[in-house]
């Protein structure tokens, strides 16, 4: 199957007091360029993160969103620096003493001070936010790919409808290249005739400026190379799989000949087809880089 590089996808997933919401949205790029926003808590989870996502994206330029709740209620724990508070304590007598003052220090006076007491967050089970994170990531990963292969079907149908259209281009310039030779041998010999009036023309001659003409004028090697390019992308369209950059490669050299046609072109409607056949190449590769 053709997969797009253009997609979407997203996942929420509720386990006990966790909550994720996953998002992720690409678009083309010639290699695999991979952008997280997530909570700072979750930054030892980015590398297992690109390594799942490697399990379903090749290449793109990839956003991925990530959202995290934890409605649990023993998630925060109260510390007491008992050495802290000691330390406290043994200055405030000291200046007490030291300056003749009443010592009035009570536990709650002294349970303001900073860093006596202090919040802190439980240190979380990895492992088990992982259990769930992921899923998160597979869901969303699931329905992007889902639309990214959704896309790429309509890309592969109407390349290959463009690619048909390429070869009828080629059949009538096949057709019709013999007829170019033939008529400038009419023409001429009417030529010669006319300049020569009565006398005899000299066949041997006549043949040769045509054989030259011929040769300058012949795209049979260039006609046989353009149609096994276009009948190739058609079957790698037909057979699917990440073929973007083989399809890239082988637009170029469609290009190529489509280039010495048009070159060697001494009639107007095989011009005018080489040119039809330029502006199809250039659709193609356009929609190409948007395919994985």
């Amino acid at each position: 199957m053709i997969k797009s590089m253009t997609g979407f996808g997203r996942c929420e997933v509720e386990e006990g007091s966790r909550k994720f919401s996953v998002e992720m949205k690409s678009v083309n790029h010639r290699y695999l360029d991979v952008n997280i926003k997530m909570p700072k808590k979750l930054g030892f989870f980015e590398s297992s993160i690109r390594n799942e996502l490697k399990n379903y994206i090749q290449r793109g330029k990839v956003d991925m969103f990530i959202t995290y709740e934890d409605f649990s209620e023993n998630n925060v724990c109260i510390k007491y620096n008992k050495e802290l508070a000691g330390e406290y304590l043994k200055y405030l007598k000291e200046m007490a003493e030291e300056f003749d003052l009443d010592n009035d220090i009570r536990v709650s006076t002294l349970s303001r001070y900073p860093e006596v007491f202090s919040m802190e967050e439980q240190t979380a089970d990895e492992e088990e936010i992982w259990k769930v994170l992921v899923k998160a990531i597979d869901g969303a990963a699931e329905g992007f790919v889902e639309s990214r292969i959704k896309e790429g079907k309509n890309l592969a149908e109407d390349l290959i409808s463009k690619l048909d259209g390429m070869l009828e281009h080629v059949a009538y310039i096949e057709e019709r290249s013999p007829q170019i030779i033939e008529e400038y041998r009419k023409k001429l010999d009417e030529r010669v005739r006319e300049m020569l009036e009565d006398a005899n023309v000299d066949e041997t001659r006549l043949l040769t400026e045509v054989t030259i003409f011929a040769d300058k004028v012949c795209v049979d090697e260039e006609l046989v190379r353009l149609r096994s390019h276009i009948e190739t992308m058609k079957q790698a369209l037909i057979e699917g799989g990440g073929i973007g950059r083989k399809l890239d490669f082988i637009a170029q050299e469609m290009n190529r000949e489509a280039n010495t046609i048009l070159s060697k072109a001494n009639d107007l409607t095989i011009s005018n087809r080489g040119i039809e056949l330029k502006t199809e190449i250039e659709k193609v590769r356009e929609q190409i880089q948007n395919i994985e």
